[in-house]
């Protein structure tokens, strides 16, 4: 051992070592952290994510060195910030595919995480010991959506700055800090050149500064506590003589190397994308936003990108004629938490609870009540740890109707998606009011059906079948 560790601490990489821990720190994270030897394909997009991450800041910065924040009129009467875009499509060299590559990135991004967050779901990937793992990934979440809602903007396009001058003004409906806090966001009285240089420095700097520690937290939390598996059995349970687990291997090479065939197959994608259809059909890239921003014409339908779609649905299913609806169907949660509950205390909360909510809905309007659902919807995601009080963590070992309710979940998600893009009528409103109700009862009535049902036996290893 004395020679080994005399011959990692010799040349170049030695010197560093005594004054960086940079082979430890290479054995911790990849040559000597062991993962479950049955992952399947769901585990592709972990490293996906990070891939299209550094796609994100790699084309951010060079598509920085052209890009002008600027809301002011040149002499051609265009806002020179979306006459810089245009510059970057025509003039600069392979500025076109940079400025694809990034907007096709943003939406890829939420692909492959909305898929990772989704396999994290059905394997239990939140439960006892990866509650901080699953936090993480959340603020993550919130984070990706606080950037690609500012990074939106800039281009300065029609539906730029009307989607942003939405937005914006959902925050004047909270109750007394709203107008001063939508202002504080704006920077001015209108959506301007203010707001602009404002989401530019958050956009460029703060956001990604957050997004990065936060990224570089979740994988140290997640390597701390071990990946979970499709079996969800904990493989640091059973280990060799040298405390090694018996159903774990290296991730390096093992996994970096499986790794190389799912970005092999997310590259094929993303370049067919970028090269053939990089707008998708008006999905990624809207047709509106290739003409200028015009505060004196509103766009007939204002509309978020397809990946704000589901919560923009939520906050438009919330009418005044929704609320008593909306109550509700608190009331019977809340109710049945009451019935189930035999602490007193939790009892007098949801009491208490069912009142404010009641007060609320008949004091406050729908507006505000809009935008707690919308925010709502991404917060309740953080509890899932806490809610899901089921015996076993994988999908592969609970009732069947557990799956079904997961499918229910996903379709509702999807609707609201679709409508969310669609221009509001009665049909699709009510449709939105069903969708938003099951997306909350999924998660609010967790506690009580992911007990129900018989459970099969979970093994003591994990299943593994080579592939």
């Amino acid at each position: 051992m004395a020679a080994d560790k005399q011959v990692e601490t010799k040349g170049v990489v030695g010197w560093i070592d005594q004054r960086f821990p940079l082979t430890s720190t290479w054995k911790a994270h990849l040559s000597e952290y062991y993962a479950p030897k049955n992952f399947n394909f769901w585990y592709f997009f972990g490293s996906l994510a990070l891939l299209v991450l550094v796609i994100q800041i790699v084309t951010g910065i060079f598509l920085v060195m052209n890009y002008k924040p600027d809301a002011t009129l040149n002499a051609a009467g265009i806002p020179v910030a979306f006459a810089s875009v245009e510059f970057i499509m025509r003039e600069v060299p392979w500025g076109w595919l940079v400025r694809y590559m990034h907007s096709t990135g943003a939406s890829a991004f939420f692909v492959v995480v909305y898929l990772h967050m989704f396999r994290g779901l059905i394997y239990g990937s939140y439960r006892k010991p990866r509650e901080l793992v699953w936090i993480f990934g959340c603020l993550i979440f919130l984070c990706l959506m606080a950037e690609a809602f500012m990074g939106y903007l800039l281009p300065w396009g029609q539906m730029s700055y009307w989607g942003a001058q939405v937005i914006v003004n959902l925050f004047s409906a909270i109750p007394l800090i709203g107008p001063d806090l939508a202002l504080f966001i704006r920077g001015d009285y209108v959506v301007g050149d203010a707001t602009l240089n404002r989401f530019f420095a958050f956009h460029v700097i703060a956001v990604p500064l957050v997004l990065l520690g936060l990224v570089v937290a979740h994988i140290i939390a997640l390597h701390e506590v071990g990946s979970n598996n499709p079996d969800g059995v904990e493989i640091k349970a059973k280990k060799d003589a040298n405390g090694i687990p018996l159903d774990g291997i290296p991730f390096h090479p093992y996994y970096s190397v499986h790794d190389l065939i799912g970005v092999g197959v997310f590259l094929f994608i993303f370049s067919a994308v970028i090269f053939f259809a990089p707008e998708m059909g008006g999905y990624f890239l809207e047709y509106n936003n290739f003409i200028p921003a015009d505060p004196l014409k509103t766009p007939p339908h204002i509309a978020p990108v397809w990946y704000f779609t589901p919560f923009y649905s939520m906050l438009r299913a919330i009418t005044s004629n929704f609320l008593p609806v909306l109550w509700v169907f608190a009331a019977v949660l809340l109710g049945l938490l009451f019935i189930r509950s035999k602490s007193a205390k939790v009892k007098g909360i949801a009491v208490a609870v069912a009142v404010i909510l009641a007060l609320g809905f008949y004091f406050i309007d729908a507006k505000f009540w809009g935008v707690v659902v919308m925010g709502g919807a991404v917060v309740i995601l953080v509890f899932l740890p806490w809610l899901d009080q089921s015996p076993v963590k994988s999908i592969r070992y609970r009732p069947g109707f557990h799956k079904t309710l997961i499918g229910i979940f996903v379709v509702a998600f999807l609707i609201l998606g679709y409508l969310g893009i669609q221009p509001p009528t009665p049909l699709y409103e009510k449709v939105s009011q069903f969708c938003t109700l099951l997306y909350f009862a999924f998660f609010l009535a967790m506690p009580i059906w992911s007990q129900i049902g018989t459970f099969k036996q979970v093994p003591d290893r994990v299943t593994f079948t080579p592939h």
